[in-house]
């Protein structure tokens, strides 16, 4: 086997592959994992494309090869799709031709030769797979015209074995190859101290394949570990003298930025031998932006890097725009309660003592008892959609053809506004799948406050939770994590991607009324449009609700048609208080169809101020606003659309062809517009910034 020569190692980033349950044989595969699933296609594309080769036909006396190994190959490629393998045996040479014969035979040709038995207390009675197969193909080389080739001079096919079927012929010794992009892979593992059986599972999961569905078996990897006994030991001493090298250079570089940027920040800890172990720093612009909008904090600790064996976590926010906000970021050697601990402290520093409202994590049992320790008043809160990905790791074995009903149902109890509910839908869900005694029920069971909607209706999450926003966080991670030759230069990546980030001109866009009602119009000359478009969407939700007045300034609000639950809604008219038993406000900020409904019943025209919290309005923006669309255009912008608009009416309907032609261009039209970008595209979804190109 082609050993893999050394060579300077990339910054190699993977998501967290552990599970939270803490059982070390047991992993996570993360669905929509973006990267498994290109690797996936990847690996389909591949074998589609080797299907769709050339068919290779049986080889001929006379057939005729520019070269020895072009033959071989062939012969190889012949043999694979027929079950069997074939190895190099004798070759003849000359004076004159040099090598002028080839023999190519079955790989069970022959017999195995009796050895002599080692001096040993036990030896090894291997058995032989030879059995004196006949199958060959033997070349002769010839000179014609000055130029050397080869012919076949004798082919047989005839086997005295069963052939293999496909499933197994890819696992006979000449089929199995790790190639150098896994070897470099298995190297880094090995080094990172997993065992093979899990580097075997972790390629397995990188490729999107099925257990067992490697080009290679475990018995390979403990093999090529072995033999690079020697390289896995000096990749070793490279990776630690580069992590300590690299790790130095970092620090001197956040030493020279505090000296450029005032509001730069960083903190270090360091060993007994006093080498840099965790790292964390942030920007000025990130500090001014928590002023305006740390009241909930994303901590996303999904990557890790193999190269520095560090875990990479990373602070965000969301702006009054939508968009996510870089806070700061920490490396840290391991992932104890105490490294966390640490982080946190680092990070309130940071922002000046100042602690966040909400705090969204993964499941982490160490990053739980850290911020308990040192968040005492920040609510903890368990992120659905990293819930939600794992589901698939945890129970689609377990469950087999009854996981996609499971999941289904999983799906709808995360929903449930009311915790009563969610736990009696829990436990018949629990009961119906035989669940109750399954660890991973055990732990989202021991999680339950911080993750179910029913569970954290009081927890202010100003839209974070919402799958749009999730993938602003993922994109913003992937154009950071781009590989990278060393620590400096993911700093510079970091430094340019958060500031493109942070500091993104905003364009005030045109959101037009879609009502009569005053308190619309009020709302819009106040929020953003990112805020105004969601609650103008409660609005308008808010006149197919009806109200029932009850006792004491309470109102029943329940939908005209649909049977969902209804919701009581408390006006207190001296302190133009309203509130709603859906939490919508206390959740998000924005005011909810409810109390909205109710504030029209009691005539009123504006909303009160206290319900435009200072992050959601445009008075809160960190840029200036792009003046390409202004707001005082808004009158002229909207008489021109409804002028328009009702010329098209009028003219449409004087005959059924004008209809038809004004209702197919017209939904074209939308379309198209459809497709143009949007203020929300614009965030952090530009091409990754790569600091080695610069």
């Amino acid at each position: 086997m082609e050993i893999m020569a050394a060579k300077p190692l990339n910054n190699i980033w993977i998501r967290r592959q552990q599970c939270p349950c803490g059982d070390w044989k047991c992993y996570i595969k993360a669905d929509g994992d973006d990267h498994t699933a290109n690797v996936s296609q990847m690996t389909k594309s591949e074998t589609a494309s080797s299907s769709s080769q050339d068919v290779v036909f049986t080889p001929y006396v006379g057939q005729i090869f520019k070269s020895d190994d072009e033959a071989f190959e062939y012969y190889s490629n012949f043999a694979r799709k027929n079950g069997f393998s074939i190895r190099k045996a004798r070759s003849t040479e000359s004076q004159n031709l040099g090598i002028y014969r080839r023999d190519f035979v079955c790989y069970r040709s022959g017999f195995n030769q009796p050895r002599k038995k080692a001096n040993v207390e036990h030896p090894r009675d291997r058995k032989s797979v030879r059995c004196g197969c006949d199958a060959k193909l033997y070349l002769t080389k010839e000179i014609v015209d000055g130029v050397a080739q080869w012919y076949v001079s004798q082919f047989s096919n005839v086997h005295n074995h069963e052939l293999l079927e496909d499933d197994q012929v890819r696992l006979l010794p000449a089929y199995r190859k790790i190639q150098v992009a896994d070897q470099e892979r298995i190297l880094l593992l090995s080094k990172a101290g997993f065992p093979v059986n899990r580097i075997v599972k972790v390629l397995e999961l990188e490729k999107g394949v099925q257990p067992g569905q490697l080009p290679f078996i475990e018995k390979d990897v403990r093999n090529f570990v072995r033999t690079c006994k020697k390289t896995v030991q000096e990749n070793d001493a490279l990776i630690t003298e580069k992590r300590e090298n690299d790790l130095l250079e970092l620090l001197e570089a956040c030493k020279a930025s505090e000296q450029k940027d005032e509001g730069f920040v960083y903190s270090f800890t360091t060993d007994e031998n006093g080498r840099v172990e965790n790292i964390a720093w942030s920007y000025g612009h990130s500090l001014q932006a928590y002023s305006f909008f740390g009241d909930a904090v994303i901590f996303d600790t999904t990557y890790r890097s193999i190269t520095y064996n560090m875990l990479f976590g990373v602070w965000f926010g969301i702006d009054n725009h939508g968009n996510a906000l870089f806070l700061g970021c920490v490396l840290l050697q391991d992932e104890t309660s105490q490294s966390f601990s640490w982080a946190l402290q680092s990070f309130v520093r940071f922002m000046r003592g100042r602690q966040p409202q909400t705090i969204v994590t993964d499941i982490d049992s160490g990053l739980r008892d850290a911020i308990a320790s040192e968040m005492p008043n920040t609510k903890h809160v368990i992120c659905i959609w990293q819930v939600l990905s794992k589901l698939s790791s945890w129970f689609s074995s377990p469950l087999g053809l009854q996981y996609p009903d499971f999941k289904s149902e999983f799906d709808m109890l995360c929903r449930l506004e009311n915790v009563e509910d969610f736990e009696h839908q829990w436990n018949q869900l629990v009961a119906r799948f035989g669940l109750g005694s399954d660890k991973h029920i055990a732990l989202l069971l021991s999680y339950r406050a911080s993750w179910p909607i029913s569970y954290m209706r009081n927890f202010f999450l100003a839209r974070t939770m919402t799958i749009e926003y999730w993938k602003l966080v993922e994109t913003f991670m992937k154009n950071i994590l781009t590989p990278q030759s060393s620590l400096l230069l993911f700093f510079e990546q970091v430094g340019l991607v958060c500031n493109f980030g942070n500091h993104k001109k905003e364009k005030q866009l045109y959101m037009p009324a879609k009502t009569c009602l005053p308190l619309e119009e009020h709302a819009r000359s106040i929020l953003t449009p990112y805020a105004f478009n969601i609650m103008q969407h409660e609005v308008m939700l808010s006149m197919q609700y009806a109200i029932t007045e009850m006792a004491n300034s309470s109102y029943l609000v329940r939908h005209y048609k649909k049977m969902e639950a209804e919701c009581l809604v408390i006006w207190i008219h001296e302190d133009e208080q309203v509130h709603c038993s859906c939490k919508e406000f206390e959740h998000s900020g924005i005011l909810c169809r409810h109390s909205i409904r109710v504030l029209v019943s009691k005539n009123y025209f504006q909303v009160p101020e206290k319900y435009f919290p200072l992050r959601w309005r445009l008075e809160s923006s960190l840029a200036s606003l792009d003046d390409s669309v202004i707001q005082s255009s808004a009158n002229e912008y909207s008489q021109v659309f409804h002028a328009l608009s009702g010329s098209l009416y009028s003219e449409s309907f004087i005959s059924k062809q004008r209809f038809n032609y004004v209702n197919r261009e017209l939904k074209q039209l939308l379309e198209h517009i459809q497709k143009m970008p949007t203020v929300d595209e614009v965030s952090v979804s530009s091409a990754p910034i790569n600091v080695s190109e610069l």
